[in-house]
């Protein structure tokens, strides 16, 4: 029986190329400030982010942290958990749902946050947030149309680079 020897990549046009490079260049600086994160600071993008909103929004919830990270409750839930486990947050339960907890930061977050490369929240939500309107929209249809071409999991998209 042959054996079936994988097809070999597709020449790229000019054009392509650049657009692959431009990704490369996108992906690798993402990854170079996350590499920074971890060594200055000894926590990981996503978890570095979530306790500058903590330190922002004293008493924020697990529900409100998801939404303003755009991550799945679990996702949240998990980031939650680790920071707790490091003693880097505390998780008060208050109210009348025993459920629901507020988060605050401790002295050992803070000193995370104080040698942590700038942005807290990662370059490339920063980069995006200093985009205006037009940019976005065009981006947004642009992407929407590679994700198509790819057969891209919608899931992955609440997932933090930063995990």
């Amino acid at each position: 029986m042959p054996s079936r020897r994988p097809a070999p990549p597709p020449d790229l046009s000019e054009p392509a190329t650049r657009v692959l490079r431009q990704f490369r260049l996108v992906f690798n600086t993402v990854k170079t400030h996350f590499q920074q994160v971890e060594k200055q600071a000894g926590v990981g993008g996503a978890q570095l982010w979530a306790l500058s909103l903590i330190e922002d929004r004293p008493g924020i919830g697990t529900g409100d942290l998801a939404r303003a990270m755009d991550v799945h409750q679990s996702t949240a839930s998990n980031l939650v958990r680790a920071l707790l486990a490091r003693g880097f947050i505390q998780a008060d339960k208050a109210g009348t749902d025993r459920r629901a907890v507020q988060l605050t930061l401790l002295p050992a977050g803070q000193a995370v946050l104080n040698k942590a490369p700038a942005p807290l929240s990662g370059v490339l939500p920063q980069a995006l947030a200093s985009l205006d309107a037009e940019t976005l929209a065009r981006l947004d249809a642009d992407l929407a149309r590679l994700i198509s071409v790819l057969d891209g999991d919608e899931h992955a998209a609440r997932i933090p680079l930063g995990s």
